[in-house]
């Protein structure tokens, strides 16, 4: 059999361009080269395509197999990516434009999971100029619906980029700021303290499973940035310490979650345990980090699903979605 050419995307123009070129790095090295043709496409910080491209052969087919998307944040994760490739008619891994679309934005993310009855804390959004022309009144609704501590968010990012734990009211001012010189909508949610932070895997398309969940413990007082890719102290429990109830719960709300924005081929769910033991919903990401030691697969790992083996699940997902879709008629006639 000829090998497959797999384009794998990276780079790009978010704040988690950085967070990409790791995640590349690990894919493309564990790639199976028996199997596949490995062909390199990198997107600048400017968002110029340098080297490989998506080039087609004389007769208009593009000449990869599969592309491989390793993307975060705004312009790879949020369906513009997704967007080119159904363009381009090429398979690609991971969720579609519409699911990858509302994944990447946690307000729209937050009103599927209410639809959904998944259990969420309480929280708001509300867009940069609502919040000069109502700051007042915006400030006065957040402090007596949601209350100190609050996480405050920009909407369509990841990767922790821009998020404060604000506890008192001089600092959310500044915590707005920062939110919205990132992204012009932002989300606002009830922040717990001492809550334990719990993740899952989710794999599939039509019926997607969910790995072992795992704990993140924090070098920081929440999992921000530097927490994730830098301190050394941070680390992973796996599979986390809950009790089976617990455990199985976490796993069926992951599914739930993975259902509500119609997620396709990979989705990292997380959630916040509190003191009591009482489970809330924070977010799915369709292109989570994809280090060797990023949760997403290292929960495979331990469910059975080494690294390299998970990327052959992937593409071949995208392979059966591409399937499914060219099925679809595109004419009335």
């Amino acid at each position: 059999m000829p090998k497959l050419r797999v384009g794998v995307i990276y780079g790009g123009r978010s704040g988690e361009h950085e967070v990409s070129l790791m995640s590349a790095q690990s894919v493309m090295k564990a790639l199976d080269r028996d199997k596949y043709t490995i062909v390199p496409i990198e997107i600048d910080r400017q968002g110029s395509w340098q080297g490989n491209s998506i080039q087609a052969d004389p007769q208009g087919n593009p000449d990869l197999d599969v592309v491989f998307p390793v993307l975060h944040g705004p312009y790879g994760e949020d369906g513009a990516m997704q967007g080119l490739l159904e363009l381009a008619n090429l398979p690609y891994v991971g969720a579609g434009v519409a699911s990858s679309a509302v994944a990447m934005d946690k307000a729209f993310m937050r009103t599927l999971f209410m639809h959904a009855g998944l259990p969420l804390l309480p929280w708001e959004s509300f867009l940069h100029y609502e919040w000069n022309e109502a700051a007042p009144q915006i400030r006065e609704r957040l402090e007596t619906r949601l209350g100190y501590p609050m996480f405050v968010k920009p909407a369509n990012l990841g990767s922790s980029v821009g998020i404060t734990k604000v506890k008192s009211f001089a600092e959310l001012g500044y915590a707005l700021d920062l939110a919205f010189s990132y992204d012009r909508k932002v989300v606002v949610e009830r922040g717990l303290n001492d809550a334990r932070e719990i993740e899952c895997s989710v794999l599939g398309h039509n019926n997607p499973q969910a790995s072992v969940a795992g704990q993140v413990v924090s070098a920081h007082e929440f999992y921000d940035y530097d927490a994730k890719y830098h301190n050394e102290k941070s680390r992973l429990i796996i599979p986390a310490p809950l009790d089976a109830q617990q455990a199985e719960l976490i796993r069926d709300y992951a599914v739930r979650a993975f259902r509500a924005v119609d997620c396709s081929g990979m989705g990292r769910v997380d959630f916040l345990l509190d003191q009591n033991g009482e489970i809330f919903l924070n977010e799915i990401n369709t292109i989570p980090g994809f280090t060797q030691i990023s949760m997403y697969p290292k929960l495979w790992e331990h469910s059975g699903l080494p690294y390299s083996q998970l990327l052959d699940r992937l593409i071949e997902i995208a392979l059966e979605k591409h399937r499914e879709r060219q099925s679809l008629r595109t004419s009335i006639s």
